[in-house]
């Protein structure tokens, strides 16, 4: 709807075209370039003409690589505002622009964290940045994240959910791609829902989004993309900054990030040590039918806790003009220490107690991560030129160990079992990129890929025997190894015609993937070569409104854990398992987006579509006994239709709103044994973040999330919602701010479905972590060199996808 009266609007000729009369043409230009203090360009400044008269905005642009800018407008008087991240806004009034336009000459921007005479300035990079290729999301801006691990904001990012197992969902759906600085990354690991929650939310910089990746990005994520960005200063001199929080129930973090950058290098570290000892809970209902009805209720109740250490090192050297040589280690080490309590009441069909069955768990977990990556820029004399290569390697080892017991009745021995599960993963990545302008806006870029992975899994239960023996449950005992050799190359080309610009790509991807299950000589080797085009085409109306129209295709390879045989024993009536047989799904993917800039925000809406073959869905199975086994399965077929709305709107200079909706039906056709589980579900979610300035030192903030009901292939998930609540408060002449929050205040996010089939009904409901309180503090550590030394900008690299392939 938005779309459609943005183009009605629009019909009229934008600000920057003369109308009527003779001699008809393009309006004058407004030109300058924007340079910082050391008098060197700053790219992507933002200029911002605005009506002497009544102070409307007319017109805008934001500077090019050299720093320069060009805005058309109509003859009369005008004043503008020049403004970029860190840097101070600079005003120039009284600027006429006759018939011959308007040259406002070299505009020099300072830092904002000059001492200008004690003179105090507070600016703020907006929280949430609309673009139509992404949304750029800066994380530091949202109260509801301090304190919080990389979990808990992407659970705050618009368009993302993140469920209370961790699972992360882009648009409602869990296959998409998350990167670590635009690649892939240890710091995700086997077990992203683990990974995400043991990466602490100060190390992040900016998470980046992306709903239809072009040919230059990986084909795996059927949604897209979702780019975490961490922390690394660009600043002269020492930068840092310092955060502890402490909250209830027991969540103790402390970090720093410390960079040191000169003309001839960038050296930045950061370190994160966190304990945390979270409670859960959770009940479900489950009834049989069959050739006699039964039925039990089950209560859980659980601990996850445990000590983690990440320490990132790293360093850029400026070998000269040109040429930049990256160099960066991580290392990651966390003991965890979980247990889980279920109690199952059997009932018969009168709904009469038959017994009371406890099991426990006591589990260790031990990880360690270790990271190393090695890359290379160049730029050349020609504007926008550049070559980089890039190296990583990284191995992940994951150590799980479980004692369980399990009692009965008093006549009934008690059952004691303990289970190994070890997971040791090597990853290898080599990649080039090559981006060469033909023209004065056009492109083209090619590049190279190659992924190596190696996972092995060793899963091992045992059971004590009548002489305290210990006997491996054959069924529960197998050596899985999972190699994936993945190679790819992409050619794009793009090109600004006026007002419409384009881009095209394709990619070309070969999977070399083997799973083996050595204890039964299973093997199943997978090779295939697919293409992968992208198409994307944007109009812009006019200075405020913008059209963009994208396709691609993508595909969704199995995850690790949708192929392993079995993964959990926890509980002794509810399997989960995975599927070595799965193969990939594919999508097609469309969208339509309108971006519409306003004084005071800007509004992205989009319509989108997606088709998907061979769709990967998870079924529930019951056995005769009652014990219920949940895996996934190639399905089908699913064709899904929404409509998304992202808004960033600032009512007053003290009030800033952020908001997301996103409404999609999705229908489901396929059968699995002869069993039709097909579905149409209609759905919707929301997300509301309000922040006030009550002062200068002084802001609150509130954030409300829903997620509406939906309906399943199986049953149904009910409704989900929470609301988190912040106040912060700058101190120590600002270099130190303290916040107060609370998260789920209501304590209300539990995950609530219905699962049915033609012989069981199961009810259920489950909290991964109660709501929380927290107080953290965090201290900001500045000291800029007063040199007037020159830096490099052409070096300059913020970690972006836009540097990753």
């Amino acid at each position: 709807i938005m779309v459609l009266l943005t183009i009605v609007g629009s019909s009229q000729p934008p600000e920057g075209v003369k109308r009527g009369g003779n001699g008809q043409g393009p309006a004058p230009k407004v030109v300058g370039q924007v340079i910082d203090q050391y008098g060197q360009p700053i790219p992507y400044a933002n200029i911002a003409l605005y009506s002497k008269r009544d102070s409307t905005l007319k017109s805008g642009a934001a500077s090019d690589g050299q720093g320069k800018f060009s805005i058309r407008s109509r003859p009369g008087m005008y004043y503008a505002k020049i403004s970029f991240l860190s840097y101070q806004e600079k005003l120039i009034s009284d600027i006429k622009v006759s018939r011959e336009g308007a040259d406002l000459g070299t505009i020099k921007l300072l830092n904002s964290s000059e001492d200008l005479d004690e003179v105090e300035i507070r600016a703020e990079t907006s929280q949430m940045e609309l673009k139509l290729d992404k949304r750029v999301f800066n994380v530091g801006k949202d109260l509801a994240n301090t304190g919080g691990n990389a979990a808990d904001i992407l659970d705050n990012v618009p368009s993302v959910t993140v469920d209370i197992e961790g699972n992360v969902s882009l648009r409602g759906s869990e296959n998409v791609r998350i990167l670590i600085d635009g690649k892939q990354s240890g710091l995700v690991g086997t077990s992203t829902t683990d990974a995400l929650r043991q990466l602490q939310g100060s190390l992040i910089e900016k998470v980046e989004v992306i709903t239809n990746p072009s040919a230059r990005y990986d084909a795996e994520g059927e949604v897209g993309i979702i780019n975490i960005v961490l922390k690394k200063g660009r600043e002269n001199g020492w930068n840092g900054s310092i955060e502890l929080t402490a909250g209830y129930p027991d969540n103790y973090r402390a970090s720093f990030s410390l960079n040191h950058r000169t003309r001839i290098r960038n050296f930045f570290a950061s370190y994160g040590a966190n304990y945390r000892k979270t409670p859960g809970s959770g009940s479900s209902l489950q009834e049989f039918f069959g050739d006699t009805t039964f039925v039990f209720d089950r209560e859980r109740e659980h601990t996850r806790s445990g000590l983690g250490h990440n320490l990132r090192l790293g360093t850029e050297l400026f070998l000269n003009k040109m040429n930049t040589l990256t160099v960066s280690g991580l290392y990651k080490v966390s003991d965890g220490f979980n247990d889980a309590r279920l109690i199952y009441r059997d009932l018969d069909a009168n709904m009469d107690l038959i017994q009371i069955v406890k099991r426990t768990e006591d589990e260790e977990e031990d990880q360690e991560n270790i990271e190393i990556s090695i890359g290379h820029r160049k730029t050349y004399d020609a504007k926008g030129k550049e070559w980089t290569a890039d190296f990583k390697w990284n191995t992940n080892d994951d150590t799980e160990m479980s004692n369980l017991l399990e009692a009965g009745a008093l006549d009934t021995p008690p059952i004691y079992q303990r289970v190994n599960n070890t997971e040791d993963q090597e990853n290898i990545l080599v990649q080039t990129d090559y981006i060469h302008p033909f023209s004065k806006n056009g492109v083209m870029e090619l590049g190279l890929k190659g992924t190596f992975r190696t996972i092995e899994n060793k899963y091992m239960v045992e059971e004590q025997a009548a002489d305290d023996s210990w006997l491996i449950l054959s069924e529960f005992n197998n050596h899985f190894i999972y190699q994936e050799n993945i190679m790819a190359a992409y050619l794009m080309a793009g090109n600004k015609l006026g007002n419409f610009s384009y881009q095209c790509g394709l990619r070309a991807e070969y999977s070399d993937i083997q799973t083996e299950l050595l204890a039964s000589n299973e093997k199943n080797p997978r090779n295939y070569t697919n293409f992968f085009p992208s198409l994307h085409i944007s109009q812009q109306l006019d200075t405020s409104n913008t059209l963009q129209l994208s396709y691609s295709r993508r595909l969704s390879r199995p995850r690790f854990r949708h192929l392993l045989p079995f993964f959990t024993f926890s509980d002794s009536r509810n399997f989960y398992s995975g599927n070595p047989d799965l193969d990939p799904e594919f999508t097609n993917a469309f969208e339509l987006g309108h971006l519409k800039y306003m004084e005071k925000g800007s509004v992205l809406s989009s319509i989108y579509y997606r088709h998907r073959n061979n769709i990967i869905q998870r079924i529930t199975q019951v056995d005769s006994t009652g014990s219920t086994r949940i895996f996934p399965i190639n399905l089908g077929t699913q064709d899904a239709f929404g409509l998304e709305f992202n808004i960033s709107y600032n009512p007053e200079k003290w009030w800033r709103l952020n908001a997301n909706f996103n409404f999609f039906r999705a229908i489901t056709e396929g059968e699995f044994e002869g069993r039709d589980f097909s579905a149409d579900a209609y759905t919707w979610s929301c997300r509301t973040t309000s922040r006030w300035t009550i002062s200068k030192t002084w802001d609150v903030q509130a954030s409300f999330n829903y997620r509406a009901p939906r309906i399943s292939i199986q049953g149904k998930r009910k409704s989900m919602y929470n609301l988190d609540i912040g106040i912060s408060r700058d101190i120590l002449k600002k270099k130190g701010t303290l916040v107060l929050s609370a998260k789920d205040i209501l304590n209300t996010r539990k995950r609530r479905s219905i699962t049915e089939g033609p012989n069981f009904f199961s009810e259920s409901e489950f909290q991964w972590r109660a709501r929380q309180f927290l107080i953290s503090f965090s201290y900001r550590l500045k000291h800029e060199k007063k040199s007037r030394g020159k830096r490099n900008s052409r070096n300059e690299f913020d970690g972006g996808v836009e540097e990753g392939f």
